[in-house]
């Protein structure tokens, strides 16, 4: 699978969305977290580890969310990448082949964890939540997606007090993907033009 492939199959998961009181530690973090949450900004690194759990990709970049449908991942190592969610479609900029994947957002986020910070809807509609405890220094939850046609199997969620540190994605293929957040800023100003798409010149649009 290519790497903007797998983006759009599964980096587009963050979207948490505040539900029902829930028992247990790791889904009051959640709640907390979500609660009066409009924008969110962090830096981010993502690990991708194979099937037998060899790393095979690390990149980082920042994170920019608005609440409700919005969002951007700007990759800037190794190398510039886009994935800007505009609140109707997914756009994948890959500056280096100078080419446009576009997505349906609906069908993009369907059963990944971008369905749970981008969505209005209760996290418990899409996911079973269980509780897995403190580990490492940081509350963790694991989210099973109701959907059985969702790219992924489980997705864990770590929050350091009411603050989403890490989070981590096993998908169909085998694959792990796991992203650590640092310096992250709760409702921040944001430009509106972040979560806009301008085709640049001379660039393909590949439609999924």
């Amino acid at each position: 699978m290519t790497f903007t492939r797998y983006l759009l199959a599964g980096l587009l998961g963050l979207a948490l969305v505040a539900g029902p009181a829930w028992a247990g530690e790791g889904r009051t973090r959640l709640d907390n977290f979500l609660h009066g949450l409009h924008t969110f900004k962090a830096n981010f690194e993502q690990s991708v580890l194979d099937t037998e759990n060899a790393r095979t990709g690390l990149y980082r970049g920042v994170f920019y969310l608005e609440r409700p449908g919005r969002f951007r991942w700007n990759y800037v190592s190794p190398y510039e990448q886009s994935v800007i969610a505009d609140g109707r479609d997914v756009w994948v900029v890959d500056k280096d082949l100078e080419q446009i994947t576009q997505q349906s957002q609906r069908s993009a986020l369907k059963g990944t964890p971008a369905q749970l910070l981008s969505d209005t809807e209760a996290v418990d509609k899409h996911f079973e939540i269980v509780e897995i405890g403190p580990s490492q220094g940081l509350e963790w939850l694991e989210l099973l997606p109701r959907d059985e046609d969702s790219q992924f199997v489980r997705i864990l969620l770590a929050f350091d007090k009411d603050t989403l540190k890490r989070m981590e994605m096993s998908d169909k293929f085998g694959q792990i993907t796991r992203f650590h957040f640092s310096e992250a800023k709760r409702n921040p100003t944001l430009s509106a033009k972040l979560f806009e798409f301008h085709r640049p010149d001379g660039f393909d649009i590949f439609t999924q």
